[in-house]
Parts: structure tokens; C-alpha cells; sequence
């Protein structure tokens, strides 16, 4: 419900975060146009807010020359569960080994629908502009684990849902009308685009249960923005993303 004129769903992940942020302000900005509503989309509010929150926190480590998962870790210091999902897809990912050129690594964190998940990416972009998804890995604490294969296939399923929002979804309009109008102009992942996609289950059986059927989805956006980030030194702050690097074959 709205509460004061503001919907929850516009601010849900931006106003709290994983962080210790003792200066933090959270203005929202409606920018569709004013006769289209907007509804729900898989992840609601924390698909846009992480990715803004996460996409900022990367900035500033890189302001500070510092590692970006390190400085979530320094930031995320008074919670425990934030740590471990961290270090868990830290060590599974082999972050901080050297790439090829035009690879990158990015991570994202983030804690919604009473779950912990931290999630690294890697990508390559050709001379072309080109992005190839690489590998994925991603770190879930979801408190009590009840059909572990369930969580693993929400995660992945999550992820490829929101990188395909994250690499070329939009609508646009034109004369009051939707230009998109089948799969060819508002394209679906294929399969051999796919990243290799694992998932590590490091639940805390003593927690309250948490959702799983939008988390992955909501740490799509800001993982690959920031692998995009660290294979281009491009910071791309709008969705989506693949025309932006110049290899949008859409």
C-alpha cells in the first residue's frame, strides 16, 4: 500500500542496505511517461534499487582504489550473514585471478525477501562491443534450505531472466503506441548465451526463511554492470545495456 503518497516498491532496497552508510539519502524519480502505468515485474523494487545501490557502491570502491568486494566486506562488516555470502563466492570464483583482455569480473550483493545472496560475473566484450557472459557464480544464504535443486534452479533461472532485462529488454513507445511487438524486437536470451551459472548454498538453518523466486533476478543488472565496468572502465547507468556498448545486435 502507499504509505504517505510513496510506494513501498519504489524505494524497497535503496532506503536499507546491506551497508553501514551514515549519510544516505533516497529521492525517487518517476521518468515514464505520465499516462503509462507501471506494474510489478519479477523482483519489484529491489530489481531497480540494487541495481542503482550496487552500481554506486562499485563507484565509490573505485574512488577509494579499492578492491570492490573487498570494500563491500569493510562496509558490510557488522553483518554476518552479508560476510558470508561474500567470502563464499570470493573463494568459488577465484576473484582477483588475472583474465584475458576485454574480460571482467564484477560482484554484486544484496540482501531482499529476507535473503542473503552475493553474486560474481564474468563477461568479455569484443573489439565490436560484443558482451559474452562467461560464468556466474553466486553465493545464497535463504535461511532454512527445504528443496535445495528448487533453489539452485530459481538462481539460475533468476539470473538469465534478469540478464536478458539487463543486456536488451525495453519498451519504448511511438505515437502512443508500443513499438515492440513479438520476440524479434524485444529478444530472449538463447541458450548459447547463456553463462555457466553455479550455485553455492551457504544457508543458515537458524534464520527465518527467506524468498528465492526473485533473487537472482534482482542481482543481474548491477553484477553485469559492474563486469561491464571492470572488462571496459565504462559505467553504464541505464538499462539496458548491450546497444550501449555498441554491440547491439538486438
Amino acid at each position: 500500500g502507499m504509505q504517505g503518497g510513496l510506494d513501498p516498491d519504489a524505494v524497497e532496497g535503496a532506503t536499507q542496505t546491506p551497508y553501514n552508510l551514515p549519510d544516505h539519502l533516497v529521492e525517487f524519480v518517476r521518468d515514464e511517461p505520465a499516462a503509462v502505468t507501471t506494474l510489478w515485474w519479477r523482483g519489484v523494487g529491489p530489481t531497480h534499487n540494487v541495481f542503482v545501490v550496487e552500481s554506486m557502491i562499485d563507484e565509490l570502491a573505485h574512488q577509494a582504489a579499492q578492491d570492490p568486494l573487498a570494500f563491500r566486506k569493510t562496509l558490510a562488516a557488522h553483518q554476518p550473514r552479508a560476510l558470508k555470502v561474500l567470502n563464499e563466492v570470493e573463494k568459488q570464483s577465484g576473484w582477483g585471478k588475472s583474465l584475458p583482455p576485454g574480460h571482467g569480473m564484477g560482484v554484486a550483493l544484496h540482501y531482499s525477501f529476507q535473503t542473503w545472496a552475493a553474486t560474481v560475473l564474468e563477461v568479455a566484450v569484443e573489439a565490436d562491443g560484443q558482451i559474452r557472459l562467461i560464468q556466474a557464480h553466486n553465493a545464497v544464504d535463504c535461511g532454512p534450505v527445504v528443496f535445495p535443486d528448487g533453489i539452485v534452479a530459481q538462481i539460475q533461472g533468476g539470473l538469465i531472466f534478469g540478464l536478458t532485462m539487463a543486456l536488451y529488454n525495453e519498451i519504448t513507445l511511438k505515437n502512443g503506441r508500443v513499438e515492440q511487438t513479438n520476440f524479434h524486437n524485444y529478444r530472449m536470451m538463447r541458450l548459447n548465451e547463456a553463462p555457466d551459472i553455479q550455485v553455492h548454498l551457504v544457508s543458515d538453518p537458524d534464520a527465518e526463511i527467506g524468498g528465492i523466486g526473485e533473487v537472482g533476478t534482482v542481482a543481474a543488472a548491477p553484477v553485469l554492470a559492474n563486469a561491464l565496468f571492470a572488462a571496459t572502465g565504462k559505467r553504464l547507468r541505464r538499462i539496458p545495456f548491450a546497444r550501449q556498448m555498441g554491440g547491439g545486435k538486438v
